[in-house]
């Protein structure tokens, strides 16, 4: 399958050809610019970009299959129903939802998150993964976190102590630097909301549904099988490009 950028995925792979919302969720601000119409276009759910036992025995395949077919699904689907299908003239794309996300409703922001930030994380996973990123992106992290196994070990560690349901990220900040953190639920570093702020380039999802059937409740065991399978040159891209 044809790599994409970030950027490309977004807009291609998940349909992103939404145009804005429906008036009844429309913030005020949009809906004086707004000439909604009939349309059939959706947000949909993008083409995994390997087989559901492709990442094994890292990431099983019945969890993979869930995951994806369920949940994810799920917030696509969610998502389709908060904007239906009268959509406006302008075209929005996930990123800018996510960047303006105070303006909609909670089922935007969950919904709307989850489809992001799922639609990002296959990307950032292949099989025979793994080892160490290379080039621009492991100068980085060498010289923002001394060595890559100091980076790895704060990665983990912040994917440890979210409480809860949420994501693990590595970010480009405003200040083009790299830097780890989290976010709850399907919040995401992008949305204005979010007290963790950057360009994602890394994503570990750390609901329990990413991992329980295999893992049960043993969090440490997962980040440690997830390590095998991370995609650093689809990572090293997503740095390449934020950083510009």
């Amino acid at each position: 399958m044809k790599k994409n950028s970030r950027r490309d995925f977004i807009k291609k792979s998940a349909a992103l050809s939404v145009a804005g919302a429906v008036a009844s969720i429309l913030p005020n601000s949009l809906m004086s610019a707004t000439n909604l119409f009939d349309s059939a276009e959706k947000f949909t759910l993008p083409p995994l970009p390997y087989s559901y036992d492709a990442l094994e025995p890292h990431i099983d395949k019945i969890t993979m299959e869930i995951h994806y077919t369920k949940h994810h699904n799920a917030y696509v689907s969610n998502l389709n129903k908060v904007f239906q299908e009268k959509l406006s003239s302008d075209t929005f794309s996930l990123e800018d939802i996510c960047k303006n996300i105070s303006k909609y409703p909670v089922a935007v922001r969950n919904n709307g998150g989850g489809h992001y930030n799922h639609s990002l994380f296959w990307t950032l996973m292949k099989p025979n993964g793994g080892s160490r990123p290379t080039g621009t992106l492991a100068d980085a992290i060498k010289n923002t976190f001394n060595s890559f196994d100091e980076f790895k070990t704060n990665f983990s560690d912040v994917a440890m102590k979210r409480f809860g349901s949420g994501w693990a990220w590595l970010v480009v900040n405003k200040d083009k630097k790299l830097e780890i953190g989290s976010t709850p639920n399907q919040d995401n570093p992008l949305m204005d909301i979010s007290e963790f702020k950057g360009t994602p380039v890394l994503a570990l999802d750390v609901w329990e549904h990413a991992y329980y059937l295999k893992n049960q409740n043993r969090r440490a065991d997962y980040i440690a099988s997830w390590w095998n399978v991370v995609n650093w040159e689809e990572s090293s891209k997503l740095y390449t490009a934020s950083i510009k």
